[in-house]
């Protein structure tokens, strides 16, 4: 394995180099970058000109302006990176460090909600092919697919920037509204749960009343502006969870895994109680210690509680910590929303990543950061999860098809114990694929989307170093998304090696 992984290496070093060789070429010979200087009528125009010829090298050959970039990248390795600076002398690192985390921090977000919810979604249409569920999410599928990025970005930004904002400052939805958002809900969810059409009516029936009754509830409190949910919706909502990772991990007849999950959700609770003024105006690395702190304290209760279960009830406390520690994150950050609003009565701006001198504390800031990455990550996720969701349906339908499967239902196996242990990983080997070269491709994307919501990103800096034929922010920003390209795709090929082990050979 260790061989394998370093032979992935260092062809993945050589596609970095003809990559990055191949596209200063392109860039350096895409344009003039003295074309403003050009048609100046100022009376020091040559001076000018001879200034920036001399400071960005346009009078040395082509292959020493290469290996003078490439001489300053070769220093990350001692952790000294010279990535050039702008043609305004602007030094082309600190942009890029302030360009990538934005970017990052917004494809990221976007490709972990897209591997979650087209997974889940492929999985189900397969387990439920040709049912009322299937067609439904294939519609949303092809119809998400076929969005053009520019037009999608701006149709939110319209409706769930702007009109939001305009609605948030009532905070109430009209009954009509009311009733066709529960007629909505209630004809989508019984195509989803399907059956006859006595079930379909009594389900489309209970969903309108159980909605209608909910916004009305919510317009009576002013739920909207001051949201909460409180310790005990929190432990509701841990217990349901905790129930649901059990149910898919070992089902529920295993009780020392289904114990390990709810004594998880139990110290989830009674930690929220304990730290309460530390999480009243926490910082990020006390944030981080404690979800590190959380790990280890499932890992411990399900090392305790697993008997000869205890792989599978580590991994299911682990993942119930995850959900656990989300959850009350979401609750203390519903509980600011109200002080956020009187310090931003427009909460979702729609123009940049986060509001410039904003004076609020630490869940105040969160929820601005968190509101200005919500529309263009919706965007992204989006676009991703409708091909997520159709290769994983098609590659569940082709593996549950196989001669193995259907002798392990012939052995007796449980349905769940067929789809999550014997179908589900073969089914993931294809999806490796999709994950990584995805990846890249929403932070070629996100160019598209940042501009159309005013992200200082990645995108920004490619977009004016290829308008100037300015070579060092145009391979700033190779050096990030190929990095990145070919990093998610070597993780590809270990995980074809982890899941098939005859790959390795």
């Amino acid at each position: 394995m260790l061989r394998f992984i370093l032979r992935r290496i260092g062809i993945s070093f050589l596609v970095l180099l003809g990559a990055s060789f191949l596209m200063y070429i392109l860039t350096i010979n895409s344009g003039d970058p003295l074309e403003d200087l050009r048609e100046s009528n100022a009376e020091n125009r040559e001076q000018l000109m001879e200034r920036r010829e001399d400071f960005m090298g346009l009078n040395d050959p082509w292959y020493l302006r290469y290996w003078n970039w490439l001489t300053g990248v070769s220093k990350c390795v001692v952790l000294q990176c010279d990535l050039g600076v702008t043609r305004n002398g602007v030094d082309v690192g600190s942009l890029l460090g302030q360009a990538a985390g934005s970017t990052l921090r917004l494809v990221t977000i976007a490709t972990l909600a897209a591997i979650v919810i087209g997974i889940a979604f492929g999985m189900l249409t397969a387990i439920r092919q040709y049912s009322g569920f299937d067609y439904t999410v294939t519609f949303g599928a092809f119809l998400f697919y076929s969005l053009p990025v520019f037009w999608a970005a701006v149709l939110l930004k319209e409706f769930g920037a702007i009109r939001f904002n305009d609605w948030i400052a009532v905070g109430t939805i009209s009954p009509v509204v009311v009733v066709l958002v529960a007629a909505l809900l209630g004809f989508v969810a019984q195509a989803i749960l399907g059956g006859d059409s006595r079930r379909r009516l009594i389900t489309a029936g209970g969903t309108f009343a159980f909605v209608a009754a909910a916004l009305f509830y919510f317009n009576a409190v002013d739920f909207y502006r001051n949201p909460a949910m409180g310790p005990a919706l929190v432990a509701v909502v841990g217990v349901g969870a905790a129930v649901l990772v059990v149910s898919l991990v070992t089902g529920l007849a295993n009780r020392r895994v289904l114990y390990a999950a709810l004594t998880t959700v139990a110290v989830g609770v009674i930690s929220y109680f304990a730290l309460g003024s530390v999480l009243a105006e926490p910082t990020w690395p006390i944030l981080i210690g404690l979800f590190v702190l959380a790990i280890i304290l499932a890992s411990v209760i399900g090392a305790l509680w697993g008997g000869y279960s205890r792989r599978q009830a580590i991994f299911a406390s682990n993942v119930t910590a995850v959900l656990m520690s989300g959850i009350i994150v979401a609750d203390i950050a519903l509980a600011h929303w109200a002080s956020f609003l009187g310090l931003k009565s427009r909460p979702i701006s729609t123009i940049g990543s986060e509001t410039p001198n904003f004076t609020g504390g630490f869940w105040e800031s969160f929820l601005d950061k968190g509101a200005q990455l919500l529309l263009p990550t919706i965007i992204l996720t989006l676009i991703s999860v409708a091909s997520y969701s159709r290769y994983t349906r098609s590659s569940m339908l082709e593996v549950m098809n196989q001669d193995y499967v259907r002798t392990a239902r012939s052995k007796g196996l449980s349905e769940r114990a067929v789809i999550t242990k014997h179908a589900f990983r073969n089914a993931l080997i294809p999806i490796t694929t999709i994950v990584a070269f995805d990846f890249a491709g929403l932070i070629g994307g996100a160019v598209i989307t940042e501009t159309v919501f005013g992200w200082k990103g990645m995108g920004e800096l490619f977009r004016s170093g290829l308008l100037h034929v300015d070579p060092n922010p145009v391979m700033a920003f190779f050096l990030v998304t190929g990095i990145a390209a070919v990093l998610m795709n070597m993780l590809a090929d270990i995980a074809y090696a982890y899941l098939d082990p005859r790959i390795r050979r």
